[in-house]
């Protein structure tokens, strides 16, 4: 992502709200001058206004960061776009940046499934330019090769395309009611 600009204060906070070490990934807050370096509020919506904001003026961001030691910022993934395995939490970007670099793979995205024993699972969603029933054997097989074990996909589902928005994102939560509606 860059470094620090100085108009600005960054906060990287575990889920307990403890500063996070250089290195450790965990959810950015920025602070800067309202209206100026960073804008002042939700237009019509003070309700989104006061949940965006902590007491201290800090934004949260809703993305998952890491600083290294020399001050550079990096992208983990949207808090949303976290998967809650076992306890564990897995960025659904690090599976889906796996799974993208295998061949025959045109787009894909990786969504939590709910599980009894583990709160949910990782379900990858692909668009294939390859016969699925090949590509399947190798994306499982290269998961496993680069992923830990609770970060593997317990399913590979093929579709046509990816259900998307107006500016072209991948609407997850789609994917997620896919999940939920399938028989």
């Amino acid at each position: 992502m860059g470094r620090l600009r100085p108009e600005y204060q960054v906060s990287i906070r575990r889920d307990d709200g403890s500063e996070a070490g250089p290195g450790e990934i965990g959810r950015l807050f920025v602070r800067g001058i309202p209206g100026l370096s960073l804008f002042y509020e939700y237009l019509h919506d003070p309700d989104a206004t006061a949940e965006a904001f902590d007491a201290d003026g800090w934004f949260d961001t809703g993305d998952e960061i890491s600083m290294a030691p020399g001050g550079e910022l990096f992208f983990a993934g949207r808090a949303k776009d976290m998967l809650k395995v076992g306890g564990e939490n897995v960025a659904a970007l690090e599976i889906e940046t796996v799974i993208a670099a295998v061949p025959g793979v045109v787009e894909c995205a990786v969504v939590g499934k709910p599980d009894p024993m583990r709160d949910e699972v990782p379900v990858a969603f692909v668009v294939a330019a390859a016969p699925e029933r090949e590509l399947e054997a190798t994306i499982i097989e290269i998961c496993e090769s680069k992923l830990s074990a609770f970060k593997r996909p317990r399913e590979v589902r093929f579709i046509d395309a990816m259900p998307t928005g107006l500016l072209g994102k991948i609407l997850k939560r789609d994917l997620r009611d896919m999940l939920t509606n399938a028989k």
